[in-house]
């Protein structure tokens, strides 16, 4: 069975598809960019290189087939493994062996299997229907001419508006002025001092005035002619702190048998294993969490040892 349909059918939704006992295919993410030179616009791009230490069975592969063939796991990794062995002896025997849409394979001088990926397909999903266009610059257009500083070529015209803005500016202030100082000083306050009927007005005053000498927040309540004094509670809300977690991703799953037999196999080897739910079903297993990025990176290279392919994920 021919299963590079399923390759490409993954490498959409996947940063890494592994051919058990082949190589890794990884998709390498590209921003737009503008080729000056020819006015050229390209959209976004995940081009695809080939690592061929990357062999081991992640599951990935091997369980999209057994999904779509309606067959047991075991039945679909044969069919992986007699892919494998027919593309091995085309190389071996100086052939070239093309993945449609993804690229071509071939032996070089030493012996290695050289990749050359296919650049006219685009596997980043956010750019499907976007194609490179070209827009050549605009000409005839001089930013200059907007920023230049504009003079007046008949000042006298202006002469006249300009001395009335500027007697504005002077008088508006003063009458300002005149209207503000009588308000502020005691020339229109009445000389008659009101005065309130209520005889517990002045002892109301007086209980304020002796709680705010003191520097004590209260709140009266008022009950006839008693008052209620409580003290204001002030609530404390805690301030959570939020930190991120680096998990360093050992493997990712279709099945979750599958997650759970590489979680035994890591507490076995004294890890601190955990399945992670991804993106479109699939079960990521954790070999550890660590809250320092640099911390993660360098457990990754030693459980890269044995678990090829691992990588660390911030959550």
């Amino acid at each position: 069975m021919d299963v590079t349909a399923f390759i490409r059918e993954l490498l959409f939704s996947h940063d890494c598809v592994i051919v058990p006992g082949f190589g890794g295919l990884i998709g390498n993410y590209t921003p737009a960019r503008i080729d000056k030179s020819t006015s050229t616009f390209y959209p976004p791009v995940k081009q695809i290189s080939f690592n061929r230490n990357l062999n081991h069975n992640d599951g990935l592969l091997v369980g999209r087939v057994s999904d779509h063939s309606k067959i047991s796991y075991g039945d679909a990794r044969n069919i992986v493994e007699g892919f494998v062995t027919g593309l091995r002896k085309k190389l071996e025997r100086g052939e070239k062996v093309v993945f449609d849409n993804i690229g071509s394979f071939i032996n070089n001088q030493e012996g290695n299997v050289q990749f050359e990926p296919d650049r006219n397909v685009n596997y980043h999903l956010d750019s499907y229907g976007l194609e490179s266009f070209q827009f050549p610059p605009l000409e005839g257009y001089d930013v200059r001419s907007r920023i230049a500083k504009h003079i007046d070529k008949n000042p006298v015209k202006h002469s006249s508006t300009r001395k009335i803005l500027w007697r504005a500016a002077v008088i508006v202030p003063l009458l300002a002025l005149m209207v503000a100082v009588p308000l502020k000083t005691k020339l229109f306050k009445s000389k008659v001092e009101t005065s309130s009927l209520n005889p517990l007005a002045k002892a109301e005053f007086e209980s304020n005035r002796e709680a705010v000498d003191q520097g004590v927040p209260k709140a009266t309540i008022n009950a006839g002619e008693e008052k209620i004094q409580q003290p204001v509670v002030e609530t404390v809300i805690p301030v959570v702190e939020v930190t991120d977690s680096y998990y360093i991703i050992t493997g990712s799953f279709k099945i979750r048998q599958n997650a759970d037999i590489q979680v035994s196999m890591l507490s076995k080897q004294g890890y601190t294993p955990e399945i992670i739910e991804g993106p479109n079903g699939f079960y990521r297993v954790s070999a550890m969490k660590c809250i320092d990025l640099n911390a993660a990176e360098g457990k990754r290279d030693s459980i890269s040892n044995k678990f090829p392919g691992s990588w660390v994920k911030k959550i």
